[in-house]
């Protein structure tokens, strides 16, 4: 026994001297890449024995990811280290999905939402057959399927031990807490001025769009813990630490549509607290889509005589939102929106394919909708909506799925609550749920969800909602068993 551990150890000896040796030789020819190995082998047997930790590791890592693409690095729009961790556990749990049974509780797979989501994911594998560019959307395709597998399935088996949600959604908030941090800090070299807040926040966050979309989408899970029944006086404290960074930050962000996005969630918040029955609240939304297509040539006279633009005084910022004749950043909106709709009119039912729009949309930009910063490839960002985004490159049904997904999120969030006794999990589904409204509102006018930083909460915070709705039927039994146990 001696003599076979000793052999080992020789031979871990020999090989650590091998790689130094091989390693130095590559880098004095500037080949750095074999420096990975060790995390590579580390993160393998990472998979193999601590995936829970694994997954809390990707929560905290995502928020300080770094997508190579921004780097200009080779053209590899892969953000370091969150997604080759997902890619890899995208692997095993298909492997392990082929060879056992139970891997994801069959409640979940037979929930309305997670059958949504499957339809998405094998009707966007349909669109890549008639696809103006199968490479590129069989590449969009497989990302969607890693944040996916991860994000929902995996981390509903993750959601099993109660601790663990508070953990995950704290490990991303962590990070997050991080890269607002040194936003603040680079800011402040320019005054906190507007111009900078687009570009303060790189190379952890492309634009200022999509950092405000995510600090708006941990806000009211930050208020929620405030008043967590099971949180000490030190973590409500630390709660309100965080809530004031982030807010901060929000503020400083200059992110108009997630301003508006948490306005939109206190409406819902008042809606769930209030419980307004889900058929007045179609009516409403039915009524007001009726008065906008009605009096639609008075809304747009009224939208064209405001001209206060973007800048550094937030109550103009504010106003501008409604711009739509002098607004740089909203006229491109309205351009890449009748680009996508323009898409959608040559190819109605499938598409241009999943992920293409960048690449496609350049010839349908009418020379009236052209601004000052129009491009021809989709610098700032794509279609500009998480629902003409899927109509352009997946037809009506893509669009459909979209919208879908979010109703049957929203029916079931709001049924769920009304029926849940008062405690942890009911506030944690109210958080969750106005977490999500914030991306469903943002998504009108920005489209995130081809990225870690959005899909990582997203799908979380979906299949919490799933979870808490299977542990709260709707018979007035209660399983003995939670799948989420109160905070």
């Amino acid at each position: 026994m001696l003599t076979r551990l000793k052999d080992h150890r020789w031979l871990a000896l020999a090989l650590s001297v091998a790689f130094v040796v091989v390693n130095m030789a590559l880098m004095a020819k500037r080949i750095y890449w074999l420096n990975l190995l060790p995390v590579a082998l580390i993160l393998g047997w990472a998979m193999l024995t601590s995936v829970d930790k694994l997954l809390l590791a990707v929560a905290f890592f995502t928020p300080l990811s770094i997508n190579l693409e921004e780097l200009d690095i080779g053209g590899i729009g892969i953000s370091l280290p969150t997604e080759p961790i997902m890619v890899g556990l995208t692997v095993l749990f298909l492997f392990k999905l082929g060879m056992e049974r139970g891997v994801v509780d069959i409640r979940v797979w037979r929930h309305p939402i997670t059958l949504v989501i499957l339809a998405q994911l094998a009707w966007m594998l349909l669109c890549i057959i008639p696809s103006s560019m199968p490479f590129v959307s069989t590449k969009y395709m497989l990302a969607r399927l890693w944040f996916v597998v991860t994000m929902y399935f995996m981390v509903s088996r993750l959601f099993e031990e109660p601790r663990n949600v508070h953990r995950f959604l704290w490990s991303y908030i962590a990070g997050l807490s991080i890269v607002v941090l040194y936003t603040l800090i680079h800011h402040s070299l320019f005054g906190f001025e507007h111009e900078p807040a687009h570009w303060v926040m790189t190379p952890f966050f492309k634009d200022h769009t999509s950092y405000g979309a995510i600090l708006a989408f941990f806000l009211p899970f930050c208020i929620g813990a405030l008043t967590f029944p099971t949180y000490t006086p030190g973590e409500r404290s630390a709660a309100l630490l965080v809530f004031i960074l982030l807010a901060v930050g929000l503020i400083f962000s200059y992110t108009r549509a997630a301003w508006l996005s948490l306005v939109g969630a206190f409406g819902l918040f008042l809606v769930m607290r209030l419980r307004v029955p889900t058929w007045v609240l179609a009516a409403l939304l039915v009524t007001a889509g009726v008065v906008y297509v009605v009096e639609q040539e008075q809304i747009t006279i009224a939208l064209e005589r405001n001209r206060d633009e973007s800048s550094d005084d937030l109550g103009k910022h504010v106003s501008s939102i409604s711009n739509i004749s002098s607004d740089a950043s909203n006229l491109e909106r309205i351009n890449r929106w009748n680009s996508a709709l323009r898409m959608w009119e040559e190819r109605p039912v499938f598409g241009w394919g999943p992920g293409t729009y960048m690449f496609q949309y350049a010839p349908f930009q009418a020379s009236e909708d052209r601004t000052i910063i129009s491009t021809n490839f989709a610098a700032g960002g794509n279609a500009h909506s998480e629902y003409l985004g899927p109509l352009s490159e997946q037809g009506v049904p893509g669009m459909l799925l979209m919208v879908l997904l979010v109703g049957v999120t929203l029916y079931h969030a709001i049924k769920l609550y009304a029926r849940m006794p008062a405690g942890g999990d009911r506030r944690l589904v109210m958080t969750t749920t106005l977490g999500l409204v914030t991306y469903y509102l943002h998504g009108v006018l920005n489209n995130f969800l081809d990225l870690d930083k959005a899909s990582v909460p997203f799908w979380a915070f979906t299949v919490l909602i799933v979870l808490m709705d299977i542990r709260y039927p709707r018979t007035i039994e209660r399983t003995k068993d939670p799948v989420v146990s109160p905070a």
